[in-house]
């Protein structure tokens, strides 16, 4: 059965979920959810799709997940990829996709947001300095652990590289730079490089083009 996963091609969450399944090998399909006209705040989409009001949503028969992280250990289990090979090496994923949720996914998120898709005169200057300051102290923790290594977890791709890397390929600016960390454009370098790799705009539904 044909996995769905409900998405948007803007949403960096979804693309973590969607490049894990994407580089799983397992059978999925993109639902695009028309998150800009008000999809997800509609009470059906909260009854039906996600009481959270939010992407990305995978549907596998019964099977109903939400949160990024959760879908990306269900990929794990159903492909046996990106855990960790062994127990040590899984609590370690866990503890990056964990550090990623806090601290540079949500926050390279938000700014993100701020900075492209509110009007002009409604981008609050204050709120996206301060975001980042924080967003330069996360990318030099990520730059450093990556010295001497071509994953942040063990010998190959994991959900800790899936995590972290959520925002980082999107071209809008954010504050962010491959050239500022060369740790981090060498990194994802490897992950581009991976036999079915897709831009979060090439792998699933919708781009700010659409909205032009």
């Amino acid at each position: 059965m044909t996995m769905k996963l409900y998405c948007f091609g803007e949403s960096g969450n979804a693309y973590k979920a969607a490049l894990a399944l994407q580089l799983s090998g397992l059978d999925w399909e993109p639902v695009k959810v028309d998150f800009f006209n008000g999809a997800t705040r509609t009470a059906d989409y909260r009854t039906d799709v996600n009481e959270m009001g939010e992407v990305p949503v995978l549907v596998d028969g019964d099977t109903r997940l939400t949160q990024s992280g959760v879908i990306q250990m269900y990929v794990s289990e159903k492909s046996g990829k990106f855990g960790g090979e062994s127990a040590e090496e899984a609590r370690e994923v866990m503890r990056w996709v964990f550090w990623d949720n806090h601290k540079l996914s949500s926050q390279a998120g938000m700014t993100r947001f701020l900075m492209n898709f509110l009007p002009e005169d409604k981008r609050p200057a204050a709120v996206i300095g301060f975001m980042q300051g924080r967003l330069t102290a996360a990318y030099g923790i990520l730059n450093d652990h990556l010295k001497g290594r071509d994953w942040i977890v063990g010998k190959g791709i994991t959900n800790a590289d899936i995590s972290c890397c959520g925002y980082l390929f999107y071209p809008e600016p954010y504050g962010f730079n491959r050239a500022d960390w060369p740790e981090i454009d060498r990194w994802l370098s490897n992950i581009e490089a991976l036999d079915g790799w897709k831009h979060p705009y090439d792998l699933m539904p919708g781009s700010p083009a659409d909205r032009v």
